[in-house]
């Protein structure tokens, strides 16, 4: 039977930055917090989260992760719980954060920002004890996983994705940027991939999640429910390291893969080489992206369907909200060289901003509560009004104020287990120096034990470089 969370609050919940009076109210467990917001089961190692408000696509809300944050710590000591497997009801893994509520906040002034600000706080807290857990957490992103979604995901040593997967990170849409990590996850992406999603949303749909890395692992959603329950007969000894329970996992969910639907991701070959000539990290500002994107429209040796595509995204860039999107980019740019600890600080401190701006409730506004077909009223309201300073300021920190409080102290530079999924880019090109694309296919396939996708993915490449 699914076990409801009552849970009382310790003392780590008033630990927020704090700007105005504390909020303990948020941040304390509430008599409006729904119990079955989130159910949690133990089968035999497996101890399952599953997000249970499928009619609001599961979006994450305070009540949530006060009830995921201790079952977290509490299985971390448990000798008993092997693996965490995190899920959805319904059609959704999580889409994203429950950010009406807090536009209708930041409405009523500073404390209602700060408000908003105190609810990132925690979501920030949770993503970042994920991202440093010491038990194998396998996410089941099976469905819509956006936003506040990606945070619970991304940061897993093991993502599964299926083809009911929907991810994107939507966040300059609605006035704000790519948080809970995605200073980490996007500019640590493949090419110019992480930078082409934030500033434009783009989403990416099934086993394209797979070839460029936002899940290691693709099965059929009907096999999860049998992945779940061969996960929870896996035994490990107390000796073995984490490294090695994640081999074992690793090959457990390769035993179920049921083959790809494609033999490579949508975005490849012209379109993926544009890409990443275009949002390169060396562009720099959004008006040299537009250049870039405005050459490739009126090229002679543009593909048809690539100038369209180039229209198209000049098109979208502009419908965007203009801070979000500088912000974004500058973001994209540094955080490539911020420790997982450091993102979840800074990104406190760039949210804690962004409630504060009034971007942030008009796009919630007009894109979610009155779903408005017309361009937001964004302020200010063109790419070329946007100044240096207003970027700089999103990235100030004040030195006397306290940053964010996290619940553990772990850190890293680089994800310790970046190994799990299909092999990067550069080491594909590396392996393939002085070979022949054959002998470099077999050659990863038998480095990557036989794994699902090595051949696909390594192709792809040698294709795309003229290998």
């Amino acid at each position: 039977m699914p076990l409801r969370a009552k849970i009382a609050q310790p003392a780590w919940m008033s630990g927020s930055r704090k700007y105005s009076t504390p909020t303990p109210n948020l941040l304390a467990e509430q008599p409006d917090d729904d119990p079955d917001d989130v159910l949690f089961t133990n089968n035999y190692g497996v101890r399952a989260i599953e997000l249970n408000r499928p009619k609001k696509l599961n979006s994450l809300n305070g009540s949530m992760a006060r009830k995921i944050i201790p079952r977290l710590q509490e299985w971390a000591k448990s000798e008993m719980a092997g693996v965490v497997v995190i899920k959805g009801a319904g059609r959704a893994f999580c889409a994203g954060g429950d950010v009406a509520a807090l536009a209708q906040w930041n409405k009523t002034g500073p404390e209602g920002q700060q408000k908003s600000a105190d609810y990132f706080g925690l979501e920030y807290k949770l993503d970042h004890l994920i991202a440093t857990y010491t038990k194998p957490y396998v996410a089941f992103m099976d469905g819509i996983t956006m936003g506040g979604g990606v945070g619970l995901s991304i940061h897993a040593p093991f993502r599964i994705a299926t083809e009911n997967t929907l991810f994107a990170m939507p966040e300059t849409t609605i006035g704000f940027f790519p948080d809970v990590g995605a200073s980490f996850f996007l500019p640590r992406m493949e090419g110019s991939m992480g930078t082409y999603l934030a500033l434009t949303s783009e989403q990416l749909k099934g086993v394209d999640t797979f070839y460029h890395g936002v899940a290691t692992h693709y099965i059929h959603s009907s096999t999860l429910q049998q992945l779940e329950s061969r996960l929870a007969e896996l035994q490990f000894p107390d000796y073995m390291s984490l490294q090695d329970r994640f081999k074992i996992i690793d090959a457990t969910i390769d035993e179920h893969s049921t083959g790809l639907p494609a033999p490579k991701p949508h975005i490849s070959g012209e379109l993926r080489r544009t890409i990443d000539r275009v949002f390169h990290r060396d562009q720099p500002s959004i008006q040299a992206i537009l250049d870039a994107l405005a050459e490739v429209k009126a090229s002679s040796k543009s593909s048809e369907d690539l100038k369209t595509w180039a229209s198209n995204t000049i098109d979208t860039l502009h419908t965007r909200s203009p801070i979000a999107v500088a912000v974004t980019l500058q973001q994209m740019r540094i955080g490539r060289r911020w420790s997982i600890t450091e993102t979840f600080q800074r990104e406190y401190d760039i949210a804690s901003r962004f409630m504060a701006h009034p971007d942030f409730v008009e796009g919630v506004t007009a894109r979610l509560v009155e779903r408005k077909k017309t361009r937001p009223n964004w302020q200010p309201n063109t790419l070329a009004d946007v100044t240096r300073a207003e970027v700089d300021s999103f990235f100030v920190r004040d030195e006397h104020r306290p940053g964010l409080p996290l619940l553990r102290s772990a850190d890293y530079a680089e994800y310790p287990h970046a190994w799990i999924g299909l092999p990067r880019e550069e080491e594909i090109l590396k392996v393939a120096g002085g070979k022949s694309a054959k002998d470099t296919v077999a050659g990863l396939v038998e480095r990557y034990g036989g794994k699902q996708g090595v051949r696909e993915k390594v192709g792809e490449v040698l294709e795309r470089f003229g290998l």
